[in-house]
């Protein structure tokens, strides 16, 4: 089986220059299958996501917006003047206006997404609200290398790289040290990292959150494979899966899954996949995270917390990173 696989994944290389497919076929061989969730963002995609964080259920956009407004001077204080702003997965950069009317004179700001229309909309809105400021969009996806447009660095004191939402969470670990390091190292020397965590709370509030009663969250996982069929042209049949998004406690993550509702074949490129019914593909991870696993994940990038904001009920945190001089020095 496992021979065979390889082969599927060789033949998937040699039978496209698609790296797209490559990388799909590869993910449908790991245990349990996945999808990688840049597939959730078209426009449809952005649409129901924007529709998600203003659902009753989903309190994340609503309590981090919360901190941003009552703690945003303390940040801007906290970040400096003359700063360079580069938001990863910027989407339509709602939170971020809050935080550039702070700073004291933004140099720029650079928001980077993978969905064409949200992200030029976002920047639009940006440079009629703030006029002055450099607003240079970046169309990429942030969890490949990519470079800061030069342009937006001139005259800047300090590069922060601002990651709210809690899209961190969505990591497995090791990639999430590995992103953090990355972000780091476009912030450069004296630059800073601006997060947003999710803090670990009960099972019930968690997974109402993920699966809301409207069927939004559903409509948003399940367009994953509405994508995929459009721009890579596989037979996945949406109707065939239903969403799931169950709270996983021994690795404090929310699990988003497509589960099989009959027996299905799949043919992807050159390989065929068999799901039996109740099988599922994962499409996304949402770890939460408690101070202290929040402060290990960071040393683990070679990052301090050098502020924390949150909310009355310790809901969710806002953490300003900066590199440790003990590690830089080493």
């Amino acid at each position: 089986m496992k021979h065979d696989n390889l082969q599927r994944l060789d033949d998937a290389r040699r039978g496209t220059h698609d790296a797209r497919l490559v990388q799909l076929v590869a993910g449908l061989m790991e245990s349990p299958p996945r999808i990688a969730s840049t597939w959730f963002y078209d426009g449809r995609g952005s649409a129901l996501f924007e529709r998600i964080c203003e659902l009753p259920e989903y309190y994340l956009t609503r309590t981090e917006l919360g901190i941003m407004r009552g703690h945003v001077a303390e940040m801007a204080d906290a970040l400096g003047p003359r700063v360079t702003l580069v938001e990863p997965g910027s989407g339509a950069s709602s939170k971020t206006r809050l935080l550039l009317e702070a700073l004291a004179v933004p140099v720029a700001y650079v928001p980077i997404d993978i969905s064409r229309e949200p992200l030029l909309a976002g920047a639009r809105r940006l440079r009629v609200a703030i006029p002055g400021l450099r607003v240079q969009p970046l169309r990429a996806d942030f969890t490949a290398p990519f470079d800061v447009p030069p342009a937006a660095l001139r005259d800047a004191r300090r590069t922060v790289v601002y990651f709210p939402g809690s899209t961190l969470g969505n990591f497995a670990h090791e990639d999430a040290v590995a992103l953090l390091a990355r972000f780091a190292d476009i912030a450069g020397p004296g630059g800073a990292l601006l997060v947003g965590l999710d803090s670990v709370k009960p099972r019930a509030i968690l997974e109402r959150a993920y699966d809301d009663a409207a069927g939004v969250t559903a409509a948003f996982n399940l367009n994953a494979l509405h994508h995929l069929n459009r721009e890579l042209g596989t037979n996945f049949d949406p109707a065939a899966f239903e969403h799931r998004a169950p709270w996983i406690p021994l690795h404090e993550r929310i699990e988003m899954h497509l589960v099989a509702r009959r027996d299905l074949a799949l043919e992807i490129g050159p390989a065929d996949f068999r799901l039996r019914r109740g099988d599922y593909l994962l499409t996304e991870y949402s770890h939460k995270y408690t101070v202290v696993s929040a402060a290990r994940l960071a040393a683990a990038a070679g990052l301090v917390i050098r502020r924390r904001w949150s909310d009355a009920r310790e809901w969710f945190h806002v953490l300003l990173l900066e590199r440790d001089p003990v590690r830089r020095d080493a």
